[in-house]
């Protein structure tokens, strides 16, 4: 049974940083996606960042380009992403997702696997 755990949210200044973790059991593939996303009051989830477990190549959306970096552990288990120069407008529940196949992008879609979320808050 897979499971996804996020941790490190918080509350933080503009351009202050903030690191996220996610703990993966039951979940391990050379040919899965892995990836984070957010969901605003009243918006939609966005993809953030994802990463391709075979290769590590990853995907940025335009808004976080340059600010956040998403990074795998395979001996732990873990994924994690590095938001430095925070913005109000990041402020949002982040969440972890995973699944499998080579298709791994911002773009994609299809995670069947997904952590109950952590709040990130930015105040101006």
């Amino acid at each position: 049974q897979v499971q996804l755990v996020e941790s490190g949210g918080g509350s933080v200044q503009t351009g202050g940083s903030l690191r996220l973790s996610c703990a993966a059991s039951g979940y391990s593939s050379d040919t899965g996606c892995m990836a984070w996303f957010r969901q605003a009051p009243g918006k939609g989830r966005e993809a953030v960042a994802t990463i391709y477990t075979g290769d590590g190549i990853k995907d940025y959306a335009d808004s976080v380009k340059g600010r956040f970096t998403i990074s795998q552990d395979n001996a732990k288990g873990t994924l994690s992403l590095q938001m430095n120069s925070l913005k109000p407008e990041d402020t949002a529940m982040y969440y972890c997702a995973a699944g499998f196949g080579a298709y791994c992008s911002v773009r994609r879609s299809g995670f069947p696997y997904w952590g109950q979320g952590t709040q990130v808050t930015v105040s101006s």
